[in-house]
């Protein structure tokens, strides 16, 4: 995959209604969620009301956001809407349960816009127990190429919606902390982010970039290597066990947790343990045969994997026409 360029299409949308100075009230949340939740894509206006909703949230919402224990880490879910609603049978119903997402929210799966929907409908609805981490597929280049755009399309017959989404794009959080112990992102790295407040002063309110920080952070992977390496997406870097300790070191930190790459068991450590992947796509694309996790932390640190396996065909809803197979690379 080639990293996205940054220039940005226009995403001038029309004021479809006036949403009133207060919001959405909570049965209205309620009601989206219930909704959202059988599968289900909202009228145009009442997705612009749920983007706005989420996007008053996450402007306020810092770069980093901090995240208390228990919580529950999620990566990849591309879209994958029936493997979401078992994940979080397998890690609990909201709001009894604190989840962070990291990133990759949409294209390659048959539904990603009413998944991405769902999850924003929770995020409205319970907005301190939702974290909800911008991944490399959150990004208008790349979901023009690899599916969601083209859903937008079928379903709504215009790009509006589309443009509500990645307006949410640009403010979804970069990273989070956990307990100020646990770094969470969803590609990795920078050679040039040394300390999290960097991270913190970072320009997120715009279309990724094809270099530099915030790019590596969405984009970069670890390697059996020291330090640092150019990456063969075309995007962001290759890093090292040295680098990544030297980055733990210099922020009190004990791991890394990230998303970005198939995992086959579902989670996978490197590093001595200082760092850890999830994947949360079971049979991604639907043909890969993975298993799926998530990834538990308690009060003390302590962390649970729970495995997943994909919702039998039986158990899902396919839709008669789809071109997701040649999104998958």
């Amino acid at each position: 995959m080639e990293a996205s360029q940054s220039s940005r299409p226009d995403t001038d949308i029309p004021d479809t209604d006036k949403d009133t100075a207060l919001g959405p009230s909570t049965g209205q949340k309620d009601s989206w969620v219930e909704e959202l939740s059988q599968c289900k894509f909202l009228p145009l206006e009442q997705l612009k009301m749920l983007c706005d909703c989420v996007r008053d949230i996450l402007i306020e919402e810092s770069n980093v956001r901090e995240v208390a224990t228990p919580v529950t880490i999620c990566g990849d879910v591309h879209g994958q809407f029936y493997d979401v609603l078992e994940l979080f049978r397998k890690g609990g119903q909201l709001p009894e349960t604190n989840y962070i997402f990291m990133g990759d929210f949409v294209d390659r799966g048959y539904y990603s816009l009413e998944t991405f929907s769902l999850l924003l409908a929770l995020k409205c609805r319970w907005p301190d127990k939702v974290t909800l981490l911008r991944g490399n597929h959150e990004s208008r280049q790349i979901t023009q190429v690899y599916g969601f755009f083209d859903e937008c399309m079928q379903k709504y017959n215009e790009a509006t919606a589309w443009k509500y989404c990645v307006q949410v794009f640009d403010l979804l959080n970069t990273a989070a902390i956990v307990d100020n112990k646990i770094f969470c992102v969803h590609g990795g790295l920078s050679p040039s982010i040394h300390e999290i407040d960097q991270i913190r002063l970072l320009d997120r309110n715009r279309e990724v970039p094809a270099d530099g920080p915030l790019c590596d952070l969405l984009w970069s992977d670890p390697e059996d290597i020291d330090f640092w390496q150019p990456s063969p997406r075309g995007g962001g870097c290759l890093f090292g066990w040295r680098a990544t300790a030297d980055f733990l070191w210099a922020n009190e930190l004990k791991l890394v947790a990230r998303a970005h790459q198939l995992i086959q068991e579902g989670y996978q450590y490197m590093f001595e343990e200082q760092l850890v992947t999830v994947w949360s796509a079971p049979n991604y694309c639907y043909r890969c045969g993975n298993v799926a996790s998530i990834m538990s932390v308690d009060t003390e640190l302590n962390r649970d994997f729970k495995i997943f396996e994909a919702v039998p065909d039986d158990q899902r809803v396919v839709p008669k026409q789809t071109s997701t197979f040649r999104y998958f690379l």
